[in-house]
């Protein structure tokens, strides 16, 4: 039975694409780019750091994957730029069915498992006004290491007191659904692009950064197991495990 749901929170509850809102005030023309490499580099020096025990907390992750893309345009910008310019990831909206998706989960246990700072976390989640429908919002950083590391999946049974068994973990991240799987969970990809919509965008011309960006995050991976669900909106999951629910009753039922 499920018994909690854990939420991934960049690209799952919270729409990565909106800080382009910023970057493309700041540097008009290339708001596009910038929002794609940053995202990319941001989760690549996630990575890195784990593979090599260096770790440094999300904030800090951030604003290094940032100067790293304002680098790529031969901009050199100062840490007060940087940290104003992050700030955009603390301000993310959420996908307009999360909130009246964790609404309709009730009374299941509800959390975040993100590899975002506390700090971070904290003010995302409040300025989307969805502190109230969390019972525990989970940042890797005690941990030390990112996602997929084990270890960060450990945090869900620490926090919330529920065996990996019980816990459906929601990522359309497909990172993070294969690390999910490997820990042991039971896992609901939200596939918000599928391979024939993403298909026909390569197609149609020209391939733009969001385009790439879409071929590389949002797709099935092959390297890992497939999750045991997929859906295409937040908005299916609660008619999705009110059906996995009620099988298991059905088959005890049966038994007796």
């Amino acid at each position: 039975m499920i018994k909690a749901v854990v939420f991934d929170a960049y690209g799952t509850l919270f729409d990565i694409q909106s800080v382009a809102d910023a970057t493309e005030r700041a540097y008009p023309g290339y708001g596009e780019y910038i929002t794609q490499i940053w995202r990319q580099k941001q989760l690549e020096y996630s990575w890195l750091r784990s593979l090599m025990g260096r770790y440094q907390d999300f904030w800090s992750v951030t604003q290094e994957a940032l100067a790293y893309t304002l680098n790529t345009l031969g901009r050199e910008p100062d840490a007060a730029f940087l940290a104003e310019m992050a700030e955009a990831y603390n301000r993310l909206r959420p996908y307009p069915d999360a909130a009246q998706c964790l609404q309709d989960l009730a009374p299941l246990r509800l959390a975040i498992l993100s590899n975002g700072a506390p700090g971070m976390l904290q003010r995302l989640v409040a300025n989307a006004g969805l502190d109230e429908l969390f019972d525990k919002v989970i940042s890797v950083d005690s941990k030390a290491v990112f996602k997929p590391h084990p270890r960060a999946y450990e945090m869900v049974e620490e926090a919330l007191g529920v065996k990996p068994e019980n816990v459906l973990f929601v990522s359309s991240n497909g990172f993070d659904v294969g690390g999910a799987k490997n820990f042991g969970f039971r896992v609901a990809r939200i596939a918000r692009l599928p391979m024939q919509k993403l298909t026909d965008e390569l197609e149609a011309r020209p391939i733009t950064p969001l385009t790439m960006f879409k071929a590389l995050r949002m797709q099935e991976e092959t390297y890992a197991e497939a999750a045991d669900f997929e859906v295409e909106a937040l908005s299916q999951l609660p008619q999705l495990i009110r059906a996995e629910q009620a099988e298991p009753m059905r088959t005890a039922v049966g038994r007796a």
